[in-house]
């Protein structure tokens, strides 16, 4: 890829991080820990930190797992610029889902290092069942995920086009 469209998905990665550590700055320093601030019956923000992977996974597992999810994001990061670099000019949806991934997991791997927890504040529920707390950077990386999932299905249909 060129050397100047490949900033502009840097750049892009740069800005979901920015708004990422942005309104996790704004939410940490204006609301207090646990308590709701109710927008509407199914959304709210709540201040909470998570010290596990996601959904919480392994967060009472007595510290180790801040390194290891630490490495594991470090490593994927890594991974992802070099994948932005080396993509065809023609890839743009793949680049932007690169770019969002790169951005979430970069924010949230900031976290877990700088604070030792990720800070999450989204949270939406139907009733009394709640999705797990969320923030930009997790949303940067499931938009994007989704992206590139749906980016293999197109693929496949047209690698079996071209085949025909």
């Amino acid at each position: 890829m060129a050397k100047s469209s490949l900033w502009k998905w840097y750049g892009l990665a740069l800005v979901v991080l920015v708004l990422d550590q942005w309104s996790k700055h704004w939410f940490s320093a204006n609301l207090s820990y646990g308590q709701p601030w109710v927008i509407t019956d199914f959304f709210n923000f709540t201040l909470l930190h998570n010290t596990g992977a996601a959904f919480s996974f392994l967060s009472d597992a007595g510290g180790w797992q801040r390194w290891a999810f630490g490495a594991v994001a470090a490593v994927v990061s890594v991974v992802l610029v070099v994948w932005i670099a080396r993509l065809d000019k023609g890839k743009t949806w793949e680049a932007v889902a690169l770019a969002l991934v790169l951005g979430g997991a970069v924010g949230n791997l900031y976290d877990r290092m700088v604070l030792g927890y990720v800070v999450d504040f989204i949270v939406v529920h139907y009733d009394r069942h709640y999705w797990p707390a969320f923030n930009i950077a997790d949303s940067g990386i499931c938009v994007g995920a989704a992206m590139l999932i749906l980016d293999s299905f197109r693929s496949s249909k047209s690698d079996e086009a071209s085949a025909s």
